[in-house]
């Protein structure tokens, strides 16, 4: 009987004298949470506790443009369309609210150009109250909107309950997540992004500039979001492109405005300068042998489509460990590109990478006493 739900992990032989005792961090950093990823590689550069729910405060509203995007991307909204102030919008998230507003005038009208540049520069909960109503009829609705394109995206451990971000208990957001969406705004609506760079935007004769403090740093800085709530502490989500590479960190539960800046720069150079480019496989190399259930053979090699480059630390290469990971055994026949396994590459004790594997050639279903035997053996180990 074949387990389904058995995870076997083989240790890449030639990179087994590379496996260390775990060491401490390559970076130290006072945020409670963080994610730094270097875009064209894929390669997670730094994390710290990417995993963990956090209050997302304003950072939800890179979701809520998400929405907003992928609808001006279908042609369900035009930038001219125009979206009506309710009191809910102005008392909610106006300037009454006592929190980030665009002061959106009570029922007035505003284009929705108008409203992503607020939602965007400004961080105007009246905005992204004004875009929910007006795309789904509440907030609530909006709120299942951003869930479904979350989960549509990728985002596996993140929950929206409002447009804004305001506090709910059940609204959680994770770096990794945060990461994951940023590069997804980036890639899908790039016509759309160009508003992360804005400094400043004048609405109802006031203006007000972007709060996030990359944008003033000179360091190539193009984006994109800052978020405070009592629970999360001070957030970011930072994207810089400089130098041919482009750089994203996401931090949360830092303690002031000051420190959140500081340390986004510190990281994002630190990942700049720390890492160079190493090419750990080649295309269609055999890195490894996954094994089969009543096939012709006990085994497959399996290798990467392209060469795998990876990031590496300059200084600390020999804390680089990889492993071929599958559930299996894999159920035979297999087909030549078949994708049956991920290789992980660790870097210290930080996940840097996942990529697909793929069968390195065709195997057949084996003889009817190979296939016993595959059944015996799984019998006899699902037993153990």
């Amino acid at each position: 009987m074949r387990n389904p739900v058995s995870i076997i992990v083989l240790a890449l032989s030639l990179l087994a004298s590379l496996v260390l005792p775990a060491a401490a961090q390559l970076f130290e950093t006072r945020a409670g949470q963080a994610v730094l990823l270097d875009v064209n590689s894929g390669t997670v550069l730094f994390s710290k506790n990417a995993d963990e729910p956090v209050p997302p405060a304003s950072l939800a509203k890179l979701m809520t443009m998400e929405v907003v995007f992928n609808a001006l991307k279908a042609g369900r909204l035009s930038m001219d369309d125009e979206f009506l102030v309710s009191e809910n919008a102005w008392r909610t998230g106006g300037a009454v609210s006592g929190g980030s507003t665009m002061f959106a005038e009570l029922n007035s009208s505003i284009r929705l150009e108008d409203l992503i540049q607020g939602v965007i520069v400004q961080s105007a909960n009246d905005g992204c109250i004004i875009i929910a109503e007006g795309m789904a009829g509440s907030e609530a609705i909006f709120a299942q909107m951003m869930n479904e394109r979350a989960r549509k995206i990728g985002l596996e451990n993140s929950t929206f309950m409002n447009s804004t971000g305001l506090p709910d208990p059940q609204q959680k957001v994770t770096m990794r997540d945060l990461v994951k969406l940023a590069v997804h705004i980036q890639s899908e609506y790039p016509e759309y992004y160009k508003y992360y760079a804005q400094r400043d935007f004048t609405w109802n004769k006031i203006l007000q500039r972007n709060r996030n403090p990359l944008l003033a740093m000179d360091i190539g800085a193009d984006g994109m979001k800052t978020g405070y709530t009592e629970e999360s502490g001070y957030a970011i989500v930072g994207s810089i492109d400089r130098d041919g590479r482009r750089l994203i960190v996401a931090m949360s539960g830092l303690p002031d405005q000051r420190s959140r800046g500081e340390e986004a720069r510190k990281l994002l150079e630190w990942g700049l300068r720390a890492f160079q480019p190493y090419e750990i496989f080649k295309k269609d190399e055999e890195i490894g042998n996954v094994r089969l259930y009543g096939g012709a053979q006990l085994t497959v090699p399996v290798t990467v489509l392209k060469d795998l480059i990876i990031l590496l630390p300059i200084t600390e290469r020999d804390r680089m460990k990889a492993r071929v990971v599958y559930t299996g055994p894999v159920m035979a026949p297999v087909e030549a590109g078949q994708e049956i396994a991920t290789l992980k590459v660790w870097i210290g004790d930080n996940l840097s990478q996942e990529k697909p594997l793929y069968a390195a050639q065709s195997v057949p279903l084996g003889p009817i006493h190979r296939r016993a035997l595959d059944a015996l053996t799984e019998l006899v180990l699902g037993w153990i």
